[in-house]
């Protein structure tokens, strides 16, 4: 056998133990900067990553997406981590919501199980926080925002799905396209849960291009680079490790927010009480992304309609780039999150 062929045989035999590995295997991803949980609830734990004792400065807490992957997206590498850019950034107390995967125990919890544990950690810990929420974090530290308005120092909204109505996004297409039964049945075959397998299939089919033929083309090309591989193994522990959702919570999501955009409209119950955004008067931070497909520009930035935040305390910022590389890419963090970190600080 010649060296090219040898070469070739190697090159081919690499690539497919790289695929088991990170597909296959599917490593638990795993945080960047220390940490240490200081509440282990039902529905998630909190995270501390304060870089000092506790004080008297409002903590900033960040509410990951809650839609089949695990929070370690916001503290995702050197370099690619917000918590770690809003630590340099001179944010003291920064603690992250780290969502657990549902269990069959957990298959009939709602909404208002996550406002309650979340409501529960936000006492405790002083009662009046700066909240960040990430794409689906975002609908939720909102409609936390609107049912405890007295507990928020001031809100950022970062790829959050607000007027689920507006723009033309993918998720917005396929809600309104798929009828409701078939998210009904997604549930019951997964036994009462929305089985995390399932949103990752998803997520894949909105860029089927992408990712099941360029992403491995590309990984093909580079197999002897080490460093594009190593970056390849650690995205893909994330994006391939999925967690669970309550199927009821699912299933409230989809028709009342997604479906019905109830919590705009002012119609969503949260504990027992219809939340009204206009409520919300706290300082407010918008951040979409130029090329976000997931969630567009306009359901982000339509929070300023709906809101009661006075028009001179709501700051809009467009970053580059799509969904993800709102919370991960390296000139987002350098440069938007910059912006939010000062921001946050001269509240």
């Amino acid at each position: 056998m010649g060296e090219e062929a040898l070469e070739l045989s190697s090159n081919n035999l690499k690539f497919l133990d790289e695929v088991i590995k990170t597909e296959i295997e599917k490593p638990a991803p795993k945080w960047t900067t220390p940490s240490k949980v200081i509440y282990d609830l039902h529905t998630f734990t909190l995270r501390d990553f304060s870089n000092q004792e506790p004080n008297d400065e409002i903590p900033v807490i960040i509410l990951p997406p809650y839609a089949g992957h695990t929070s370690v997206i916001v503290d995702f590498n050197t370099n690619q981590s917000l918590v770690e850019s809003l630590i340099k950034n001179g944010i003291n107390r920064v603690l992250v919501v780290d969502w657990k995967s549902a269990t069959e125990e957990m298959k009939d919890y709602d909404v208002d199980n996550y406002l309650a544990e979340l409501h529960i950690a936000i006492c405790d810990i002083g009662g009046r926080v700066h909240l960040i929420g990430i794409c689906q974090g975002g609908w939720f530290a909102s409609i936390y925002a609107a049912r405890f308005p007295a507990c928020i120092a001031s809100i950022v909204l970062a790829g959050a799905p607000i007027d689920t109505q507006a723009g033309n996004g993918q998720i917005k297409k396929m809600v309104k396209k798929i009828p409701f039964i078939f998210y009904e049945l997604l549930v019951k075959s997964g036994g009462g849960l929305l089985k995390g397998s399932y949103m990752l299939n998803g997520f894949k089919n909105m860029h089927p291009q992408e990712q099941y033929i360029d992403k491995y083309i590309d990984l093909y090309k580079h197999i002897n680079d080490e460093e594009y591989v190593k970056r390849t193994e650690r995205f893909s522990s994330w994006y391939e490790s999925t967690i669970n959702l309550p199927g009821r919570w699912y299933l409230q999501v989809i028709k009342e927010l997604f479906k019905e955009n109830k919590f705009v409209k002012g119609e969503f119950i949260a504990l027992g009480k219809k939340v009204n955004p206009k409520t919300i008067t706290c300082p407010l931070y918008l951040i979409a992304g130029e090329e976000d497909d997931i969630t567009p520009q306009d359901q982000v930035f339509n929070a300023q309609k709906y809101f009661g935040t006075p028009a001179d305390l709501i700051k809009k910022d467009l970053a580059k780039g799509g969904h993800i590389g709102l919370f991960m890419g390296i000139h987002a963090l350098a440069d938007n999150w910059l912006r939010i970190a000062k921001w946050i600080k001269n509240i």
